[in-house]
């Protein structure tokens, strides 16, 4: 899935995304100054006198990304940020997507996507879809190995997905292979958790490790 400054844990959902790419050379200049102005007053009473909602304007360096609750605040942040693109005689491709929280993606509905990229997205979710057994090797510490095992279970079962554990004892480590089944993307979601809690573990044992008697 494409890098995405999208913010998940914000207490409000904001599942509509506006997606801009700009016509200049160099975006990163233009879309940090950019972003300043759009939180400023003059665009914000712009944006909240159509639709008085949680808005959340930032960039990744390359696209400018807008993110709301509801389908009419985006359309509204639309509206004011082509208008100041406009007057600035910018040129800009806008997207408009939804998140679909099923998939964890997002799927763009203004404008509507082309035959071909239909197509291609059809494609890339099927081969998403597709179920797999993949192995993955972690190592644990022996003074929180369960802890580690029992968090990386609970995290299969909650994806769904089929998981065996071996474990190969060392000295002070025990590494450990997940088997897991499911579908691609469940199993890859599973893959960044393991490397996650991996480091976890790891930083929770040296603490462990180090504190006094």
């Amino acid at each position: 899935m494409e890098s995405d400054p999208h913010p998940r844990a914000s207490d409000i959902e904001q599942d509509w995304r506006l997606e801009g790419e700009l016509d200049v050379g160099d975006p990163h200049g233009v879309l940090h100054e950019l972003v300043g102005r759009f939180r400023g007053p003059d665009v914000v009473r712009e944006i909240e006198a159509a639709a008085p909602r949680d808005v959340v304007i930032t960039h990744d360096g390359r696209r400018l990304f807008a993110y709301a609750a509801g389908e009419a605040t985006i359309a509204a942040v639309r509206v004011a940020i082509g208008g100041v693109l406009s007057r600035d005689g910018i040129a800009a491709s806008l997207r408009v997507s939804r998140w679909d929280e099923e998939r964890e993606e997002w799927r763009q509905t203004d404008p509507p996507l082309s035959a071909e990229e239909t197509q291609l997205a059809d494609a890339a979710r099927r081969d998403a879809d597709a179920v797999e057994t993949r192995t993955l090797v972690a190592t644990s510490g022996k003074m929180i190995r369960a802890e580690f095992e029992q968090s990386m279970r609970t995290f299969a079962d909650s994806l769904g997905l089929e998981c065996d554990i071996i474990e190969h004892p060392h000295l002070l480590r025990t590494q450990v292979a997940f088997t897991v089944t499911g579908p691609k993307r469940k199993i890859d979601e599973f893959s960044r958790g393991l490397i996650a809690e991996g480091w976890a573990t790891i930083r929770g044992e040296t603490t462990v490790l180090l504190s006094p008697l």
